[in-house]
């Protein structure tokens, strides 16, 4: 679907985008440009990829109303169950669909970067299921905050590389991995994990993670009478889960769309991820995108308590969602994105995955209608985070 805020030729959303690349690099992401919608639209990936969904990830996910939460917030909440696909998360729609890919253009080894250990684990996932070489470059910090994570990969066969460099998180992690594809530049496939990164690939993830706006629209027709919600709420780090629940929304300018970034101790605190409030035009990870830097341009390192929102960037199609205001952005609080996910937890049953707690404590900031219907992606489960959150609430001692 062609609109306005979608990737054009060149791979720009508006002024943001692009591939700013060693020439290094040039030839894999030549290759890929120059493939990608040719090999998505087979009629045998598309069977094959609509069938792994189904079959091995678990689509449709539910779209389910939260009647507690809608009776406290008096307006119509519906919850987009993307904790439910395998793996915890909305990461594998994208992992299945690339290494498709991969194996299509005769990739014999996979490398990933991962913040929460998510996507690690689904590329890790996805290379167990097609008998492929995988490694997977994670910060040393978020290694320890996500253990169990770490521990899945491991089982799924993948190797787990620390960066030690930085932060020891997400930006670190990705830096190691695009210098391992520097230097296999002809074996090796980068399945990048979130719509970052030089053109094709946000637009390439999006595409992949768009499944989840289509199944919105379907089954709010089954639900509601109608396709259309009147708001869309998704968590916002590199934005994959974000780019997926929008994207069949982009151009139906009635939806409106609410982007959550964290704003860890406070957005002018010194430590936080808010890069909509907090980023100037930069480039990171061969995008020319909104990143948090300091007056010479050198990147400043974010925070969050979430492994997966504590990114300096944030994707071009997010970078131009803001800049044109068709969606809002919003940024939540360590403290706040917490109570709201003990709060779901304990209204809903359902106990989501901390950078999906910064979505719901929008509820608490905008005031919407009895007749609104909200949609939230509820992008991850929270197993990987309980240590988190035993420790911040203090759950061990209860």
């Amino acid at each position: 679907m062609k609109t306005k805020y979608n990737v054009d030729e060149n791979g720009f959303y508006g002024q943001f985008g692009g591939a700013f690349i060693p020439e290094m690099l040039y030839p894999n992401v030549e290759e890929l440009k120059e493939n990608y919608l040719k090999i998505m639209a087979e009629p045998s990936f598309q069977e094959e990829f609509n069938d792994l969904l189904q079959q091995f990830v678990g689509r449709p996910t539910p779209l389910y109303f939260a009647k507690r939460l809608s009776e406290k917030y008096n307006t119509k909440i519906y919850l987009k169950r993307e904790d439910l696909c395998h793996t915890g998360a909305h990461k594998i729609n994208n992992t299945i669909g690339q290494i498709l890919v991969a194996k299509r253009l005769g990739k014999t080894r996979i490398i990933a970067e991962t913040g929460a250990g998510q996507h690690g684990v689904a590329t890790a996932t996805v290379c167990a299921l097609m008998g492929l070489e995988c490694i997977v470059y994670m910060g040393e910090v978020d290694i320890k905050r996500q253990a169990p994570n770490v521990a899945r990969m491991k089982m799924l066969g993948a190797e787990v590389r620390a960066a030690t460099s930085g932060s020891k998180t997400l930006k670190d992690a990705t830096n190691e991995a695009i210098r391992d594809w520097i230097n296999n530049p002809i074996d090796t496939f980068y399945i990048i994990g979130s719509v970052v990164g030089p053109h094709p690939y946000p637009d390439m993830v999006a595409r992949f993670q768009s499944v989840i706006s289509k199944e919105i629209k379907s089954q709010l027709l089954t639900q509601e009478g109608k396709e259309n919600p009147d708001y869309v709420i998704a968590c916002v780090g590199g934005g994959s889960n974000a780019a997926g629940a929008f994207y069949e929304f982009l151009d139906e300018e009635s939806v409106k769309l609410i982007a959550v970034e964290a704003a860890g101790h406070g957005v002018d605190s010194g430590e936080s991820a808010a890069t909509s409030v907090l980023g100037k035009i930069g480039i990171i990870h061969g995008s020319k995108t909104l990143l948090m830097q300091t007056e010479d341009g050198q990147i400043t390192e974010p925070y969050s308590i979430s492994a997966g929102l504590d990114y300096p960037g944030v994707g071009p199609l997010h970078a131009h969602l803001h800049d044109t205001k068709r969606a809002e952005f919003i940024a939540i609080t360590d403290a706040e994105a917490m109570q709201s996910g003990l709060e779901v937890s304990k209204t809903e049953g359902i106990i989501p995955a901390i950078e999906t707690a910064h979505a719901f404590s929008v509820l608490d900031k905008k005031q919407f209608h009895p007749n609104d219907i909200v949609v939230i992606n509820l992008s991850g489960r929270g197993d990987k985070d309980l240590n988190t959150y035993i420790d911040y609430f203090n759950l061990s001692d209860k």
